[in-house]
């Protein structure tokens, strides 16, 4: 085995992520607020235009758990959400007492199926549960088809959270992905496109929306000289430090996206002429993906017997680490008794799909490598 391993997507420094934390340190602004913080929000409000407003937080699960509260989830609400996700788009329904309604997949972006999310919609409210909100992703950094989703929630006034943990830089029709939701989230976990080793956002529509995000995100402290609190608070926010890192990151945002981007051209060449493998794409030019993972789907029927499983086992065998796709929720033991809307789509895929190593820092070398097993493989 040889000695280096290959990651599927490791965090890549850009080289002024120290300068911004040493500052912090100099002038000892460590805690969840200070220069790093508002600077690394501003960074983010510019990149996304829109006018958006960013609160800087400690994970993309704690925006999405603020995002269901500030819309009014409670104990016994109904919450839609994409089934072909990370567990993190659906723990926050449940961290709100309320139940997930899991939506299938359509094919060509692998996000929530229009068809499925509207006879979702009108069985809940002919049972007398009209859903309170919506949560849409961007899988792999896909954007999903905003029009149709939007038009079906707009129908029945109910509000878009979206899900932008995987999609920072991508694009639907030329605007930012991001910026579509009544209010949507980022993520800068450690194998995200840009990182704040961990860290996420929430991306607000108006100042009061975000400052009440914020409120909620310090422990709710009233405005009093002592410790007064009114309502429930969480501990929330991010530290200066992990901004300062975030803030180094977004000098190199958009070369990680061309990078990465790279990733899934070299797959695209690499599978171009492979009968019964498929590489994730985008559907048509209104998608523009970061392509924050490079996923493809094998037929076994079709690609001489191998399957995904083979496929990813000898990658393993020589150190190159790659993954089977999200294995969608309504397909987990935790939530085996919620609802499920659609077909066999996401399953199909979960079946046999592989994420390949993507990250934007890998060499010329790496690539040699993935190409050879994969060769030696097919």
């Amino acid at each position: 085995m040889s000695t280096t391993k290959i990651w599927l997507s490791s965090p890549h420094m850009g080289g002024n992520e120290l300068k911004y934390v040493h500052e912090a340190f100099a002038t000892n602004w460590v805690a969840p607020l200070g220069p790093n913080v508002t600077g690394f929000e501003t960074d983010l409000e510019s990149f996304l235009g829109q006018n958006s407003f960013v609160g800087a937080l400690s994970s993309g699960t704690a925006a999405l758990h603020l995002a269901l509260i500030l819309l009014g989830v409670k104990q016994d609400d109904e919450v839609i959400c994409q089934s072909m996700t990370f567990s993190a788009s659906a723990n926050p329904i449940v961290y709100q007492g309320a139940k997930p309604i899991f939506i299938d997949s359509e094919s060509e972006t692998w996000n929530m199926c229009p068809i499925a999310l509207e006879e979702a919609i009108q069985d809940r409210i002919s049972k007398g549960k009209k859903p309170k909100a919506i949560i849409a992703v961007h899988l792999y950094g896909m954007p999903f088809k905003v029009d149709e989703i939007r038009k079906i929630a707009n129908t029945y006034q109910i509000p878009i959270v979206e899900d932008s943990a995987e999609s920072l830089g991508s694009t639907y029709k030329g605007q930012k992905c991001g910026t579509f939701g009544d209010i949507s989230i980022l993520s800068f976990n450690g194998n995200k496109i840009i990182t704040t080793s961990g860290g996420g956002a929430i991306v607000c529509k108006s100042v009061e929306q975000k400052n009440k995000a914020v409120f909620l995100s310090t422990q709710a402290r009233d405005n009093a000289p002592h410790y007064q609190h009114s309502e429930i608070g969480y501990n929330y926010r991010m530290s200066n430090i992990c901004a300062g890192i975030g803030r180094g990151q977004m000098e190199v945002l958009t070369k990680h996206i061309n990078l990465r981007r790279d990733m899934h051209d070299f797959y695209a060449n690499l599978f171009a002429n492979q009968d019964g493998i498929t590489v994730f794409s985008e559907p048509n030019s209104d998608f523009y993906s970061n392509h924050w993972l490079s996923c493809i789907v094998v037929n076994p029927d079709k690609a001489n017997g191998l399957t995904r499983e083979k496929l990813r086992l000898q990658l393993e065998a020589e150190n190159i680490e790659s993954r089977p796709l999200w294995k969608p929720m309504h397909l987990q033991p935790i939530f085996a008794d919620c609802p499920y809307y659609g077909g066999t789509v996401a399953e199909r895929l979960f079946q046999n799909g592989l994420c390949l190593p993507s990250g934007s820092n890998l060499s010329d070398e790496d690539r040699n490598r993935i190409e050879t097993v994969i060769k030696a493989a097919l």
